[in-house]
């Protein structure tokens, strides 16, 4: 659904309803507090706002600054049983030191040192995680173990036990996304604890899931009912890349397959479905041209960026930041955002679309577009 709504805000609309301030008024407030009572008419503007207001704010985090700490944390802080992850989350400066980079969303660097592992677990909220950069360490899912590699995004739906293993001399380091918070607001999680280690610390080149799902165009047959999340374990970075470029080159060719002039554009999705790869979190990746700038947009709901490669800025709220490899970014709903790209820019982006879009309150507008 695209289009505005009326710019006019509550405050310059007079509230007719308010009355005069009596002692029976007072009585009247006075017994809704002591029975926990709210009257709408004192709170209109806060409860239905003309157009979102976020407690959300955009921000940007460097990777310059992220990564030393994420590192440091590894010579410092063990990983093992209750804490579980060496993980550390982005907290959104508006929402009052929850570790929250959104409302519905969850961000985080984790950190695994060389020959480390994080032991199994597994929970509710959905999960991903994605690299930019470094290799070494697998993550079994469900018993099946997963390579992970730059570029590379790796799924673990909920209720999947899950461990990582670096079986390298090296450290590496990725981010996580989770449904978390929208989980906790609406008392969804369960936990359970598995087992000390991974249950398989095989390395394969190719995970179970992989060899069986990720041939063009084919399903296998011992797999035609629909899946809830994604059957595909990791989405490896050469398909990524191979589908942006081959839509810039269709641009070349006079071919309509970019996303906008300039902005190549992919989503991953569950191959069961041909929806989302999962019923909580849409994901997808951006490549723009040097030189291409996106119009400004405004969507309900939020959304979390990563540079991958090259060079760039984003454009949050009307303020503009320069972007480099690693950098992340949270858009909140209705914050108007647009991307410019010094050289060839590409980007992860994670997003709560698909809660938005099941319950029917997703909106977008986009700047110079009718309708």
């Amino acid at each position: 659904m695209n289009g505005l709504p009326d710019a006019r805000d509550h405050a310059a609309v007079k509230n007719t309803m308010q009355p005069e301030d009596t002692p029976e008024l007072r009585e009247l407030y006075a017994g809704f507090e002591r029975e926990h009572l709210i009257p709408l008419w004192t709170q209109l503007g806060d409860l239905m706002p003309i157009h979102p207001r976020p407690k959300a704010v955009p921000h940007v985090w460097k990777w310059a600054s992220l990564y030393p700490l994420a590192r440091r944390s590894g010579d410092l802080v063990p990983v093992g049983r209750g804490g579980e992850r060496r993980a550390i989350g982005l907290a959104n400066p508006g929402l009052g030191g929850r570790a929250y980079v959104s409302p519905t969303l969850w961000a985080a660097i984790q950190f695994l040192g060389p020959k480390e592992t994080a032991p199994e677990h597994r929970h509710s909220q959905n999960a991903f995680r994605f690299v930019v950069e470094g290799e070494g360490v697998w993550t079994v899912v469900n018993g099946d173990p997963v390579r992970m590699s730059r570029g590379d995004f790796l799924l673990t739906p909920g209720w999947h036990f899950h461990g990582h293993h670096n079986e390298t001399d090296k450290p590496m380091a990725w981010i996580d996304g989770l449904d978390i918070p929208f989980s906790y607001q609406n008392d969804v999680g369960f936990f359970e604890f598995g087992s000390e280690r991974v249950t398989d610390t095989a390395t394969p080149r190719f995970s179970r899931g992989e060899r069986l799902w990720c041939h063009p165009g084919l399903r296998p047959l011992s797999g035609l009912q629909n899946t809830v999340s994604s059957p595909i374990s990791a989405y490896r970075w050469e398909h990524t890349d191979r589908a942006l470029t081959e839509q810039l080159l269709l641009e070349d060719e006079g071919q309509p397959a970019t996303l906008e002039q300039g902005h190549a554009a992919v989503r991953y999705v569950n191959p069961t479905t041909g929806g989302d790869v999962m019923p909580t979190i849409r994901a997808e990746f951006h490549r723009l041209r040097a030189g291409t700038r996106t119009p400004a947009r405004r969507d309900v709901g939020s959304s979390v960026f990563q540079v991958f490669s090259g060079r760039g800025s984003v454009v949050l709220a009307g303020e503009e930041t320069v972007l480099d490899v690693g950098d992340l970014f949270v858009v909140p709903s209705w914050v108007s955002w647009s991307l410019q790209a010094e050289t060839s820019f590409d980007l992860f982006r994670f997003s709560d679309a698909p809660i938005m879009e099941r319950l029917h309150f997703d909106r977008s507008h986009v700047e110079g577009r009718q309708g």
